[in-house]
């Protein structure tokens, strides 16, 4: 059975309150901009999520809200369910990993989650590194599509998704 990952870092924080806590930072208006165009590249894709595994952190909150708002309410699933937790708050691939493997029979994951680790993750478990230097990089908004031929997420380690899509927000209309 063939398994959907989506690997999503949250869209572009704002610095303007000084000494406000990393956690607390919210998205700027660029960022929110870059969440709605990420959030209407899923849909029409059609990559939406069954489960979305989030960092509890202010902005990927937002930047959930936002991508999930572009979702036109016919073409949504079933309400997808959304967890939020402190772990995937500045998490490194080896937890974003062990997240996934203890996840049950949803077939397509959304992880939105802060560098380096969701682009740590993403570079570990593709077979094939794509040319694309943004790739690498994982800026804000990056967002990658894989497939992974598993029959259980407990089977999903390094090396075993193939990348279908990539995208940065820059790329896309209205960012």
């Amino acid at each position: 059975m063939t398994r959907r990952l989506i690997l999503v870092r949250h869209a572009k924080s704002s610095w303007a309150v000084e000494g406000m806590d990393d956690h607390d930072r919210p998205l700027n208006p660029r960022g929110r901009r870059s969440a709605a165009a990420i959030g209407r590249w899923l849909s029409d894709k059609g990559y939406l999520p069954e489960l979305v595994l989030s960092s509890d952190s202010a902005r990927t909150r937002e930047t959930w809200q936002r991508l999930a708002d572009e979702w036109p309410r016919d073409e949504r699933p079933a309400s997808p369910h959304v967890q939020f937790t402190s772990e995937l708050y500045l998490a490194d691939p080896h937890t974003l990993l062990s997240l996934l493997q203890g996840l049950g029979s949803e077939t397509t994951v959304l992880v939105l989650a802060h560098n380096p680790g969701i682009a740590e993750a993403a570079m570990q478990l593709a077979i094939a590194i794509p040319e694309q230097a943004q790739f690498s990089r994982y800026p804000t908004g990056a967002t990658a599509v894989f497939d992974i031929d598993i029959d259980d997420w407990r089977s999903l380690g390094w090396r075993t998704a193939v990348l279908r899509d990539f995208v940065v927000p820059r790329e896309l209309p209205e960012s």
